[in-house]
């Protein structure tokens, strides 16, 4: 029987491959306030060191390979109908061989015009003199979803959802929203629900099973259970 399957990975999932959180002391996100680097009003006081923070953010992840996680969702796809709606802005999903991926919140791997909302892909240094290829604006930014801006695809996770036989939620803290309330969404609905994640979430109490540990054994494990 095929399951269909709407999961939610968050940063959790790529911090084994060597991509750093919020929470990471020493990492990037340790070094700058959440609102010079990750809001519009940080970009528009000093778009030089934004470009500059994910230009470093970019080459991390270029760097950057999928790990056991990444790998056995994409197995997973490949024997049920599943959709990865991601809280990262990496690529690893797309690496490890995963087709149906929603980025709710943008792609290092992107950049769009702040005049004209264009969207292409990023070189991997950018800059504030790159020109929108569409309208020639001086105002390329990231293609990331700051604090303050709406989530992509909230319609098809929202219509993903409703059709799902199973909700589960790997590496995320579940302390951002929307993606937090995801849960209660699925739960509302009767879909099944599971927390893959080092340690519980701020919602685990919601999800009828959690399994705790790296996300490089329990996500195998997990996937492992649908053979």
């Amino acid at each position: 029987m095929t399951e269909h399957i709407v999961i939610l990975t968050g940063a959790g999932i790529s911090a084994e491959s060597g991509l750093g959180t919020f929470r990471d002391e020493g990492g990037l996100w340790a070094q700058h306030r959440i609102e010079d680097v990750a809001t519009p009003e940080g970009f528009a006081r000093d778009p030089e060191l934004v470009q500059r923070f994910y230009n470093m953010r970019r080459a991390e992840a270029v760097k950057a390979a999928p790990n056991a996680a990444h790998r056995a969702l994409a197995a997973l796809e490949a024997v049920h109908d599943v959709l990865i709606v991601t809280q990262n802005v990496d690529g690893l999903h797309e690496a490890a061989g995963s087709k149906n991926v929603l980025h709710m919140h943008g792609s290092l791997a992107r950049a769009m015009c702040a005049t004209c909302q264009a969207r292409w892909d990023a070189p991997l240094v950018m800059t504030v003199s790159d020109a929108c290829p569409s309208c020639g604006a001086k105002a390329t930014r990231p293609d990331i979803v700051w604090f303050g801006e709406i989530p992509y695809g909230m319609e098809k996770i929202d219509a993903a959802l409703s059709q799902a036989t199973l909700f589960a939620s790997i590496g995320t803290s579940g302390n951002v929203y929307p993606a937090a309330g995801f849960v209660a969404e699925a739960r509302r609905l009767g879909v099944p629900t599971v927390e893959l994640n080092l340690e519980p979430s701020a919602g685990y109490s919601m999800f009828d099973e959690v399994r705790i540990g790296p996300a490089s054994e329990t996500v195998p494990e997990w996937v492992a259970d649908f053979s």
